[in-house]
């Protein structure tokens, strides 16, 4: 039987065409930019990617719980809040994965680069979907008669807030993704994969992750992390480092909420 050249060179395409996180994430730097929401190839009736994430130390995890998986970090969390009291929730908030939402879009001016996904908080996220809940703007993710979008990004430098702000607003005239058809086709088909961009470690991954923040002196290997026995048996250093632990990633997520809200 002879070799299927055809199907190896699509392969081989398919290998080469994979690409990085930095090529594939779009984000705004100072000033004006118009963008263009394209429906997602992967669900055309809502473009929305929520993706939650652990923050702890300097390294960022994607929670397992963004693919309705068991995390173990948020199953600490959970027991941490167990008791049910305001200081027991507030210590677990830290521990709570985070959302960040991502869409597809081209940005205009840069339709050569493809599609690419822009990525934002809360504050943001409610303001696109008040526009997409108004009918005076229609769908405006619509390839034919979609609107674009202005996004101007002001840095916490120049600011008039603590935080950097990103603001959003939809044009007013409609107008067609691109004027060629073949080229819309290849805008919904050609899109970057979200899930290799951000991959989700494993259950045993995410517990080494967590009682290495713990106890930074903790074996390399994987180690199971007990909840339960953690949040109601520890000693008081033990608790004590917990709470600074808490403090810690509770004074970072809010810096990181400030700077993408």
């Amino acid at each position: 039987m002879s070799l299927n050249i055809a199907a190896l060179k699509a392969k081989l395409n398919q290998f080469t065409k994979q690409t990085s996180s930095s090529e594939a994430l779009w984000k705004p730097t100072e000033g004006k930019h118009v963008i263009r929401i394209v429906p997602w190839k992967e669900n055309r009736e809502n473009p929305f990617i929520e993706l939650y994430f652990h923050y702890l130390g300097n390294k960022t995890y994607l929670s397992p719980t963004s693919n309705g998986n068991r995390d173990p970090i948020m199953e600490f969390a959970e027991a941490l809040a167990a008791g049910g009291t305001k200081d027991d929730w507030a210590q677990s908030r830290p521990f709570r994965p985070k959302l960040r939402t991502f869409v597809p879009i081209i940005v205009r001016g840069e339709e050569s680069k493809g599609v690419r996904f822009m990525s934002f908080g809360k504050t943001v996220y409610t303001e696109l979907l008040s526009i997409i809940s108004d009918p005076d703007y229609g769908d405006i993710t619509d390839v034919k008669n979609g609107r674009d979008i202005v996004v101007e990004y002001i840095p916490q430098e120049k600011s008039d807030t603590s935080f950097a702000k990103t603001m959003v607003r939809p044009k007013p005239n409609q107008t067609p993704l691109v004027p060629d058809a073949a080229q819309i086709q290849q805008f919904l088909s050609e899109q970057p994969d979200i899930r290799s961009i951000f991959k989700e470690p494993s259950y045993e991954e995410m517990k080494v992750a967590l009682e290495r923040y713990l106890d930074p002196s903790a074996p390399t290997g994987p180690v199971a992390v007990n909840t339960e026995v953690e949040t109601k048996t520890t000693s008081p250093t033990a608790t004590k480092s917990v709470e600074m632990k808490s403090t810690a990633v509770k004074d970072m997520i809010d810096e990181f909420d400030e700077v993408f809200n």
